[in-house]
């Protein structure tokens, strides 16, 4: 494995590009060496390097739960490998959740609506994200202040994603996307990221 990127948030986010549902309502902050995301709706945190080939994602992050306006225990997302078909080597959209819908890539959504699911799913750029595999047992959901580790694997069509070392999904792709963008997702939360990594898997 070789290490290609990181970004322990400690002085800047210059790294990732923001798009806010309602920007007026919502923040993006480096706090304590944390890239610190308040939103009141939609939110995707893009890393602007696009990604190919076989690579693992990792991360560390906490959805905050300590009284504010918008720490809602919900919706600690991702996509990856995201491409706009229109325009391969960029994506911008509004942050709302629906304008993603034509894009391909993965997505992991766990702790949806208000957490009461977790799925995972392939956009398949034609409004088509078909549900792959869905938790709704309470030890696949969320818990506030809890620290999570999040590795993500894509490796010759094989995409795993793993939460503090236990394996969510596990997905061969017959039609693997083999390049695409990096996102933090969520909607209406407060959460905390660190330690982002990318590797190359040999």
């Amino acid at each position: 494995m070789e290490l290609i990127y990181s970004d322990n948030f400690d002085k800047d986010w210059s790294n990732w590009n923001v798009e806010f549902e309602k920007p007026e309502t919502s923040s993006l902050k480096i706090i304590y060496g944390k890239l610190d995301v308040s939103t009141s709706i939609g939110a995707t945190i893009w890393f602007k390097n696009q990604l190919s080939g076989n690579i693992m994602i990792t991360y560390d992050v906490i959805v905050v739960e300590d009284g504010c306006t918008f720490d809602r225990v919900s919706d600690m997302n991702a996509f990856w490998m995201a491409t706009d078909p229109s325009v391969p080597n960029a994506i911008k959209r509004d942050g709302k959740f629906a304008s993603y819908d034509n894009l391909n890539l993965y997505y992991a959504g766990v702790g949806g609506h208000y957490n009461t699911y977790s799925r995972f799913r392939k956009y398949k750029g034609i409004d088509d994200k078909s549900i792959l595999k869905e938790y709704s047992d309470k030890e696949h959901l969320l818990v506030g202040n809890k620290l999570y580790s999040v590795k993500i694997i894509v490796n010759k069509g094989h995409i795993q994603y793993f939460l503090n070392g236990e394996l969510y999904w596990d997905f061969q792709d017959e039609k693997p996307y083999e390049k695409g963008f990096f996102g933090f997702r969520t909607s209406k939360s407060h959460q905390q990221f660190d330690n982002f990594k990318v590797f190359r898997l040999k």
